[in-house]
């Protein structure tokens, strides 16, 4: 099938895969006339890497996972070793943001919002508010 089609049959768009075909993710065959041409592996491949991307994986990460997948003597504890340090990953952005949205919601909540020009959260995000130790670890 051209990239059209398999734009359509994976959810990717013709850039996208023109994309990985550039960085030899998933690459087509090639017809005669030079255009490409996907097989029903080729669009399982990037079925694949679109699932995983949507995971948050990394494009070495889903190299690494692609070629795991093809090699039907890998180990399985190559895979979970992979997906629990990409679990580890996000628990550890979750707790980040965890700790922007107490920040923000702290100075927001300090902010009284009026036509004084004193600002809590400008003081914030320039470094100068130091209500308490706790807040300033916040903010740092």
């Amino acid at each position: 099938m051209n990239i059209g089609d398999a734009a359509k049959a994976t959810g990717l768009s013709a850039k996208t895969i023109r994309y990985y075909e550039g960085i030899n993710l998933v690459v087509a065959d090639r017809s005669g006339n030079g255009y490409r041409n996907y097989s029903d592996a080729h669009i399982h491949k990037l079925r694949f890497v679109r699932r995983a991307r949507r995971l948050g994986f990394s494009i070495d990460v889903c190299r690494a996972l692609l070629s795991l997948y093809q090699d039907r003597n890998r180990a399985s504890s190559e895979v979970k070793s992979i997906a629990k340090k990409h679990l580890g990953e996000i628990e550890a952005k979750i707790v980040e943001l965890q700790n922007l949205q107490e920040t923000l919601s702290h100075l927001i909540d300090h902010c009284a919002g009026d036509d004084r020009p004193d600002c809590p959260i400008m003081d914030g995000l320039s470094g100068d508010f130091n209500e308490t130790a706790a807040d300033d670890r916040k903010l740092h």
